[in-house]
């Protein structure tokens, strides 16, 4: 196997192994008695991640789950922290980029999770410095990422890839890749030419591009999705059934009065952080994201292929990764088109 391979999956493996420890005696769906569930759900601080923004603000998930359920939504800064609570059953659902849920898919042999909806395409970009033109501008240039194997770091490294230039999982190659925790601390080191740019999901392109770098291309897939671990699905499908009805509320909340949706998301956004955004980045976050409830499976087999080419997931099948039957159910009652897996 080649080295970079094992280095991501030890790598992966120590954080698995934590949270199973952290985890111990909370592998069951959280509930009181018969009747009485915890709907745990994670999320992403970011604007790809507005149906669970909006949908939290707005109390559309909370409206369309049964009496005796009680939502708990939290915020997390990285998919593969996301990724971590499932697999430790600290969490019951999340909003999660694709290659995230890819390597929780992967690494439980296929019993941890199902994507039983999409959420968002779009709004990432790869924002560079001006006098940056191509791909070859940026060999020997220090490039950031939100997190090694997550969704953009894989779009990124195939990109360089398919532009002649190689990365490796330590850092190292033709291009050198820092994965940068909090995410937030990549706007900083873009400004004091620490790094010659970043790919990044919205509102982080956005302010890159507004601290002067230009957008040297854009990636239109799947970014979100929402899963739900197996096990939950099966003890509660009534609640994800809930949980997708407010799924569906939120992402048409965005469509039909997007100036209250993104005040919605701006809002949670504030909770979570501290601080909301800036209202023109906010809007230009929401021009830039496409929000679906359709996951779009052949996008995210493109996206399993790309994870695979750069040595950052072994050959994988995504057969039996959906369920989508409570989510056509939603979409039929409410008159709208059923989606395909």
């Amino acid at each position: 196997m080649p080295r970079r391979m094992l280095i991501y999956r030890a790598a992966l493996t120590s954080a698995l192994l934590v949270a199973g420890l952290s985890g111990c005696g909370q592998s069951t769906p959280a509930s009181s008695s018969a009747g009485n569930v915890t709907l745990r759900l994670g999320y992403l601080t970011r604007i790809t991640h507005a149906s669970a923004l909006v949908g939290i603000d707005q109390g559309l998930f909370a409206k369309n789950l049964a009496p005796g359920v009680t939502l708990e939504a939290k915020p997390f800064g990285q998919g593969t922290e996301e990724v971590t609570a499932l697999l430790s059953g600290q969490i019951d659902a999340a909003y999660v980029g694709p290659n995230p849920a890819f390597n929780a898919w992967q690494k439980s042999a296929g019993t941890a999770i199902k994507i039983i909806s999409g959420s968002a395409t779009g709004g990432t970009s790869f924002v560079v410095k001006p006098d940056i033109l191509s791909a070859e501008d940026l060999r020997g240039k220090t490039l950031a990422d939100p997190a090694l194997g997550g969704t953009l770091d894989v779009s990124l490294r195939h990109w360089l890839k398919e532009n002649g230039l190689q990365t490796n999982p330590e850092g190292g190659g033709d291009v050198f890749i820092k994965p940068t925790k909090p995410e937030s601390a990549i706007i900083p080191a873009f400004n004091a030419n620490q790094i010659a740019g970043a790919i990044e999901s919205a509102p982080y392109d956005v302010q890159l591009v507004k601290s002067g770098g230009t957008t040297l291309w854009t990636d239109p897939n799947t970014i979100t999705v929402l899963v739900v671990r197996q096990e939950f699905l099966k003890a509660h499908p009534d609640v994800v059934s809930g949980l997708l009805r407010g799924q569906v509320a939120a992402n048409d909340a965005i469509h039909d009065s997007p100036k209250v949706a993104e005040q919605a998301a701006n809002n949670t956004l504030a909770k979570a952080l501290g601080k909301g955004l800036d209202p023109d980045v906010l809007h230009a976050s929401f021009q830039e994201t496409t929000f679906t409830n359709d996951p779009n499976a052949a996008s995210l087999n493109d996206q399993v292929q790309k994870a695979v080419s750069v040595g950052l997931l072994e050959p994988l099948s995504l057969d039996g990764i959906f369920d989508l039957h409570l989510l056509n159910e939603v979409l039929e009652a409410s008159g709208k088109p059923q989606v395909d897996a």
